[in-house]
């Protein structure tokens, strides 16, 4: 994957949590072509189960992760953090 898409992908991944979890502060890293590791800190996790949370995120990104053509493949790591 060429550069520019990979920076493209991370900051469609941070825009789409931005979107869909409300104050998220977002950390996107790209491990290779299509797989990406995530750092989500957000107030709304406060008191949510780690499952609750990552389903939040999963949730925001799953227009990413749709289709044959889907610039992302794989979350390899996933850290919701509350705050």
């Amino acid at each position: 994957m060429a550069p520019s898409l990979l920076i493209s992908t991370e900051n469609a991944l941070k825009a789409s949590i931005e979107a869909g979890v409300p104050s998220a502060i977002v950390e996107v890293t790209s491990s290779s072509a299509g797989h990406y590791s995530l750092t989500v800190k957000a107030e709304v996790f406060r008191g949510r189960s780690m499952l609750e949370c990552h389903r939040m995120v999963y949730a925001a990104i799953a227009p990413l992760m749709s289709g044959d053509a889907a610039p992302v493949h794989a979350i390899d790591q996933l850290k919701t953090v509350a705050g």
